[in-house]
């Protein structure tokens, strides 16, 4: 589904990537690991269209998207999320999801003189959709309350929620278990799953949580220093030489710690 073919990124002498390639294949749940630096985040950023390669090449579906910008990539059912959610803070969660569509008819002058009627059929929808999507991620209780008041991992299953507001086909989520207790982990891990095997989304993951990538990643991909180190499962990639020295640097006797 997306080819990333020996992509460069460069911050003047430094190479946060340097000639990575890989390959997502569709309907998997696919894990980026590695250590911090790796440029895992700036991966994620070039593909995404957030950042504009040195060089290099990303396909999805065999049409070339190398440096097409984030709209752009939307619109193709190409979303990601943030380390740090961005939610509307002064809205309520199901405004929030209300905002994802474009295209409203409410966002244009005419409409709102002349087409109210158009504009109150759209909204009565977005708002059935948006109460669908809260109650599929159990938070069905936070639709009325402020987005800026919930909690970070609540925010976190608003972010994936906002995902579902449109015709998403493959979602990068970053971190997504950053500052989250395991207790919403667990309940958005369960959503990942549920959304890759009843509306086969396809998902690429970046966690540094081990656990939580082997419960929903295969395969799992390791990067450091800018480059793919390795691919396969998560056992496999835990007894990977190269893996152990790029997290630990201290070769085989301390395997057991990669992934603490």
């Amino acid at each position: 589904m997306i080819v990333v073919d020996d992509i460069h990124k460069h911050f003047g002498g430094f190479h946060a990537v340097d000639g990575a390639s890989l390959s997502i294949q569709p309907g998997s749940i696919t894990g980026l690991i590695g250590p911090n630096g790796a440029g895992k985040t700036t991966l994620f950023n070039v593909i995404a269209g957030v950042l504009k390669p040195t060089s290099g090449r990303v396909t999805m579906n065999g049409e070339d998207i190398t440096g097409l910008p984030p709209h752009t990539l939307f619109h193709k059912g190409l979303l990601r999320t943030f380390q740090i959610a961005h939610e509307f803070s002064s809205m309520t969660c199901r405004e929030n999801l209300m905002m994802v569509p474009g295209n409203q008819s409410g966002e244009t002058l005419w409409n709102t003189w002349f087409g109210r009627k158009r504009i109150a059929d759209e909204e009565r929808a977005l708002r059935a959709k948006a109460d669908e999507v809260l109650e599929f991620l159990t938070v069905e209780h936070l639709a009325d309350h402020k987005a800026g008041q919930i909690s970070g991992g609540q925010k976190k299953l608003l972010e994936l929620g906002r995902t579902m507001m449109v015709d998403a086909k493959i979602v990068f989520l970053d971190e997504v278990g950053a500052g989250v207790n395991r207790t919403l982990l667990n309940t958005i891990g369960d959503a990942i799953l549920r959304l890759n095997q009843e509306r086969n989304y396809t998902f690429v993951v970046i966690e540094h949580d081990m656990d939580f990538i082997g419960k929903i990643c295969d395969p799992v991909i390791c990067m450091a220093e800018g480059k793919v180190l390795a691919e396969g499962t998560l056992a496999e990639i835990k007894a990977n030489e190269q893996v152990i020295e790029a997290y630990l640097g201290t070769g085989l006797k301390n395997k057991e710690q990669v992934g603490a």
